[in-house]
This record gives C-alpha cells, sequence and structure tokens, in this order.
C-alpha cells in the first residue's frame, strides 16, 4: 500500500501514522519529497488489516493499493523523478550526468591521463573498474584495492566523483570506502544478498539489467535496494543477449520509457558494454539522450588498442571530446543542460 502524506504536517503526526502502520503488521519505508512524504508500506494483504482505513485520518491524503510486485521502485509509490546526489552533482534533474573513463584500471599512467582527459571534456563522474568479472579466470581480474586507491587519487586530483563495480559482499564497505556510486553488474543483477550489502554502505546504487533480464525482473531487483532503507537507487540498460550477433549485445533503448513510466528511479545507458563496438557508442548516446537517460557511462581508454579488457568497445581521449562536443545540440533539444 501507498499512503501519502498531508502537506506540513508535524512530525508527531507523521509518527502516529507511522506507528499506527506498524501496529497493523506493515513495515513502513519513508520518501521524503519536495512536497509530499510517502509511505510505502510492506505485507500481506491477505492476513493483515487493509491500510485503507488510513484514509480517514487528517494526517492522511489518500491511500492507495500497489498491485505489481514492485512496490518502493514503482512510480505509483513516489510521482515525481527521484533527485540522487553525487556530492555536488545531481543526477535524475534536468543536467545530463556523463560518467566515463576505462574498463579495468590498469596503472596510474592511464587512469590519470583518462580522468584528466574526460574532466576536462566535460564528464563530472569518473568509472573505472578494481574488480573486474570476467568469462574466463585466465582473463584480467582487475587490480583490487590497489585500483580503488587510484581511482581515490583520480578524484583528488580531478574533482571527479567515482563509479565503481562491487562484485563481493565481503569488498560492500571497502568499495564503498574509496567510490561514490557502487556499481551492481550484469552477471550479479540477480545476486539478491550483494545487492543488500551494497544497499546498507549508504553509498547510491547504479543496478545494470542481466544479460537475459525482463524489464520486471530488473525492477524487483531494484526493490531490493529500497526495501534496504536506501532511497539512492539508478537503473542501467547495458544492452541484453539476443539471437543478433553483429553486435556484443542488443542495446534495448526501450527501457527509457518504459523505466521511467513505471518506477521513479533515474535511468543510466551504457552504450559501451550496449554495443560492444566503439563505432556505433556515438549514435547510442544520441538515441539515449533524444529519449530521455538522465545519464550516460561511457568508456574510454588513452590507447583502445592497447587495452587490457574491452578495448574494441572504448572510445579514444579525441573521440570521447568529440562525442561531448557533437552530443549538445541533442541534449539541448531534449531539454537538458
Amino acid at each position: 500500500m501507498i499512503i501519502v502524506l498531508k502537506p506540513n504536517i508535524s512530525k508527531k503526526d507523521e509518527n502516529e501514522v507511522l506507528k499506527e502502520i506498524k501496529k497493523l503488521g506493515y513495515k513502513p519505508h519513508v520518501m521524503r519529497g519536495v512536497e509530499r512524504t510517502v509511505v510505502g508500506a510492506i505485507g500481506d494483504e491477505r492476513t493483515h488489516t487493509s491500510l485503507e482505513v488510513l484514509g480517514s485520518w487528517a494526517q492522511v491524503e489518500s491511500v492507495m493499493p500497489v498491485q505489481k510486485k514492485y512496490k518502493l521502485v514503482s512510480r505509483e509509490a513516489h510521482k515525481s523523478t527521484s533527485i540522487i546526489k553525487v556530492g555536488k552533482q545531481i543526477i535524475g534533474g534536468k543536467k545530463l550526468q556523463i560518467m566515463a573513463g576505462p574498463c579495468s584500471v590498469e596503472d596510474e599512467v592511464q587512469l590519470m591521463k583518462t580522468a584528466h582527459a574526460v574532466a576536462k571534456a566535460g564528464a563530472t563522474i569518473l568509472r573505472g573498474g578494481a574488480f573486474k568479472p570476467r568469462t574466463s579466470p585466465y582473463e584480467f581480474q582487475g587490480l583490487g584495492e590497489k585500483g580503488l586507491k587510484l581511482l581515490a587519487k583520480a578524484r583528488r586530483e580531478t574533482g571527479l566523483y567515482v563509479i565503481t563495480e562491487l562484485l563481493s559482499e565481503a569488498h560492500a564497505e571497502l568499495v564503498a570506502e574509496y567510490s561514490d556510486i557502487l556499481q551492481i553488474g550484469a552477471r550479479n543483477a540477480q545476486n539478491f544478498q550483494l545487492l543488500i550489502a551494497a544497499a546498507k554502505t549508504g553509498k547510491p546504487v547504479l543496478l545494470k539489467r542481466g544479460l537475459s533480464m525482463r524489464i520486471e525482473e530488473w525492477l524487483l531487483a531494484g526493490e531490493y535496494v529500497l526495501s534496504n532503507n536506501n532511497p539512492n537507487l539508478m537503473f542501467c540498460e547495458r544492452g541484453i543477449r539476443t539471437f543478433e550477433t553483429y553486435t556484443r549485445n542488443t542495446l534495448d533503448l526501450s527501457t527509457i520509457p518504459i523505466i521511467k513510466k513505471e518506477s521513479h528511479c533515474p535511468m543510466v545507458i551504457d552504450p559501451s558494454l550496449g554495443a560492444g563496438r566503439a563505432d556505433l557508442v556515438v549514435a547510442m548516446c544520441y538515441g539515449a539522450v533524444a529519449m530521455g537517460a538522465d545519464a550516460l557511462l561511457i568508456e574510454v581508454h588513452p590507447n583502445p588498442a592497447e587495452a587490457w579488457s574491452d578495448g574494441a568497445q572504448q572510445l579514444s581521449l579525441e573521440g570521447f571530446a568529440k562525442l561531448m562536443e557533437e552530443l549538445k545540440p541533442f541534449i539541448a533539444a531534449a531539454g537538458r543542460e
């Protein structure tokens, strides 16, 4: 059930509603908007008293049943798009955020050169893998904590915020210590204990869509983050596995309007993994911006031909700078900054 409280009620009045929700056997999750406070109440209505009785309370504006399996991530639970603050930057607002950097952190020279270049071109968030999930155990698995420390150094030097992937529950606190956003990759999109661990760090979580994940499954995976008292969730489409072999994955841009219709969480597009080919990244960025994406997650490397992982899909520094210039009319046309 979704309980919308009236504007400008006192903290005492709000607490009385929350107390009653708990008394009736439900677990309340409070989401505060600019004008309204919304409470998502989780519980089995078949075995508990319906919360519709709260509709008569003076503090309550409306009570709405949520029929979908995903409740807290739903647009019904939160009519306005959620705003996620990452330092001084906002994801989900008018400004299109650009997250850019190498697929893998290889060494200090590579990372610093990339970080300074993408910052100069207009990126605000640095991406880079310290722990890498690879299909083969013989491929480069990342630098681990050393890579995290290099990302933190790049943040100090450039002012860019850091997003990096979390692979293990055991590393949750470590990765959260060095990063500003935790990325949950496609291979772990339904690793629910990992999602809970990420949520409990309190850091914003970017949840990528699994390789063969239906949208409902993706939204339900996001529910694990919000239901563990972390409101800072964003979804990221990175391409799904289909019968097509021309591209590495099939980038499903239709998820942008779908997620925006179904959920209040910001929507991010990863065109690099989505296409798996650098020559298609620019066009995918155009489409994503035009369709309303809140952020782009782009792989960039000083020398893609020598990259330790996924070189074919990474833009060069010059290619990224050119893309940022060419994106400007699309950003303006989409009403973004």
